[in-house]
């Protein structure tokens, strides 16, 4: 079974429900929405999970309007530490967080973002194999080149997955996904919050992935699932994945805000020192 290499947001589920969006029913509730071909969805399939790149990710996205990316940067907090499982849950929510300053194009958010990502590949043994990519990141953002910035997240992305899964590291593999997840979650249901549609909101409607992403933390060794940060992930998820399964006529603007409050305390977690 091929296994994910990237952090991701939407499932088959979602993509179904994304491609239910006709232009017809969309116009009145999106001004700016585009007709989506699932067909041309790329991904990797992982245990019936379509995991799609997160360029691929925010390309679904830009299909939905213009949101206000600006507005949704956020600061990332780097606790040093030699935690190398929280090191990787932050490893997946910068990277996020990079896409979401790519999609703002916001070039000093994108070149900070880049330095980041060099500090946490380094105190992860991995620089050697990431600081091309950095390197590519920082000198596209002094070009405003955004394809080429969104081409080297993924390549980051994926390098960095591929070296912990060749170092044994598989479920730290896993952290990068979640860490990139929940970054990724948390925006969109911000983004949805401020202008509510029930089309919009179903692009939360992923159970299939956060019932994966549980599997695999029940699945991770005694000392990565006791981890504070993971256990308090698989609590949350679960809570997640509830309120998924609970909205069986769509989800609410109400529902929308506890799943993004959800993720924003995990992920202030994952930022604290401890």
């Amino acid at each position: 079974m091929n296994r994910s290499s990237l952090p991701c947001l939407f499932v088959v589920t979602a993509v179904t429900a994304l491609a239910s969006i006709s232009p017809a029913s969309a116009q009145g509730a999106s001004a700016g929405v585009q007709e989506f071909d699932p067909q041309a969805f790329p991904g990797q399939v992982v245990e019936d999970v379509v995991v799609p790149v997160p360029s691929e990710v925010f390309s679904v996205l830009d299909k939905l309007g213009e949101p206000n990316w600006r507005q949704e940067i956020r600061t990332v907090n780097l606790p040093k530490t030699p935690d190398r499982t929280k090191l990787s849950l932050l490893f997946g929510l910068v990277v996020a967080e990079g896409f979401v300053a790519v999609q703002a194009e916001d070039k000093e958010a994108v070149k900070d973002i880049g330095r980041e990502v060099i500090d946490l590949a380094t105190a992860l043994g991995l620089i050697k194999s990431v600081r091309p990519h950095a390197q590519a990141i920082l000198d596209a953002a002094d070009k405003s080149d955004w394809a080429s910035i969104r081409k080297e997240f993924d390549q980051t992305q994926k390098t960095v997955r591929d070296s912990m899964e060749q170092m044994k590291d598989a479920d730290l593999s896993q952290c990068v996904s979640m860490g990139g997840w929940l970054r990724g979650t948390a925006s969109v249901t911000s983004v949805i919050g401020k202008s509510f549609s029930a089309d919009r909101a179903e692009l939360l409607n992923q159970p299939m992935l956060v019932e994966h992403f549980i599997a695999s933390i029940s699945k991770m060794s005694k000392d990565k699932k006791d981890h504070p940060n993971v256990a308090d992930i698989s609590k949350g998820l679960k809570d997640i994945l509830a309120k998924m399964e609970g909205a069986v006529d769509g989800f609410t603007k109400e529902g929308v805000r506890e799943i993004g409050k959800t993720c924003d305390s995990l992920l202030t977690d994952i930022q604290a020192a401890k």
